[in-house]
């Protein structure tokens, strides 16, 4: 099987698959998990070490090392401890991957390591940004995903960015992230103009993900109308977010309570944090966030990485050689 792209080709990776640099979640095991099986895996780097409870960055590098992989960090948060980058840009990562911020700061620094340069956008402005930076690879994210994002939907952005850069930056690639589960997103991702895709959500219910089971037990029952996007769950577990970012989760007693009364959260900012803590210790899900995105609904197992990849490879290979049977009509 083979799916060849831009991104395929100048990666060097079998399939346009991304798995997503998910914090707390896509640890080395994943990471390592996703490029054996011919896509990217990119370690979670996540707070850079500023949030406190995240893995062990060195350590779960020990599980890449030797192979194809990238590492992704929150940039506001690498801004705060910027020798963090450093750091790994030593263990050679094929990529570096940003979201969240401005990564002009960072790009010539990745560039010397002889690293590429992926940035994750939330709008056309955050396209400039990365453009100017040099980026390799952006990222468009729709609000659809899981995790923090924006507003814009993945379906009319991912065309909108193909568009934009093909004007302005022609040989930047594009990945589409945002609601792709499986081999009908990664079709639909290409047939939208994008080199490949994110995946965020689906491998976050994989065997190899650091998700407690008991998160995935909570995935597995729920489905897309049972998430909800809020900046609420960060003011009061004390998180200082950029305004422009909210949070996409599955519903709990928590968000029942705050997603609607935002203002009154952000006044109470860092309120819960303590006791958001404790909750996290002993896993009690009717206050800690289960991160996921609308395509929860599409989740009903945790399977290995690797299957995950190859029925996504199979399923688009399928699909995107049917379509070309069809005419206008639909028909065959």
């Amino acid at each position: 099987m083979t799916i060849r792209t831009r991104f395929t080709e100048e990666f060097g990776v079998r399939y346009p698959i991304v798995c997503a640099p998910m914090a707390l979640v896509t640890g080395g095991r994943l990471a390592a998990a996703v490029s054996d099986a011919g896509g990217l895996g990119i370690l979670g780097g996540g707070y850079a070490g500023t949030l406190g409870g995240e893995p062990d960055l060195a350590m779960e590098l020990e599980h890449v090392l030797g192979r194809t992989f990238g590492i992704g960090f929150i940039t506001w948060a690498l801004a705060r401890v910027p020798h963090v980058l450093d750091e790994v840009l030593r263990r050679s990562p094929l990529c570096v991957f940003l979201s969240f911020g401005d990564p002009r700061p960072f790009a010539e620094r990745i560039r010397q390591h002889g690293a590429r340069l992926i940035c994750q956008v939330q709008s056309l402005q955050h396209v400039d940004q990365a453009i100017e930076a040099g980026a390799a690879a952006i990222v468009a994210q729709g609000a659809e995903a899981g995790g923090h994002g924006a507003t814009r939907s993945t379906l009319p952005f991912v065309p909108e960015v193909a568009d934009y850069l093909a004007k302005r930056s022609p040989n930047t690639l594009l990945l589409a992230a945002g609601g792709f589960a499986d081999g009908r997103g990664l079709a639909a991702a290409l047939m939208l103009g994008a080199d490949g895709v994110v995946v965020g959500t689906r491998f976050w219910a994989s065997e190899e993900a650091l998700t407690s089971v008991a998160a995935t037990d909570r995935a597995l029952s729920v489905t897309g109308d049972d998430t909800v996007r809020t900046r609420a769950v960060d003011a009061l577990r004390g998180v200082a977010w950029p305004e422009e970012f909210s949070f996409r989760v599955v519903k709990n007693k928590l968000t029942e309570q705050w997603t609607y009364r935002e203002a009154e959260a952000t006044a109470a900012f860092g309120s819960l944090a303590a006791a958001y803590a404790e909750a996290r210790s002993r896993q009690d899900l009717d206050v800690v966030a289960v991160v996921a995105g609308e395509c929860v609904g599409l989740i009903h197992d945790r399977p290995s990485a690797a299957s995950i990849v190859e029925a996504m490879v199979t399923q688009a290979q399928s699909l995107l050689r049917g379509g070309a049977t069809l005419d206008f009509s639909g028909r065959r």
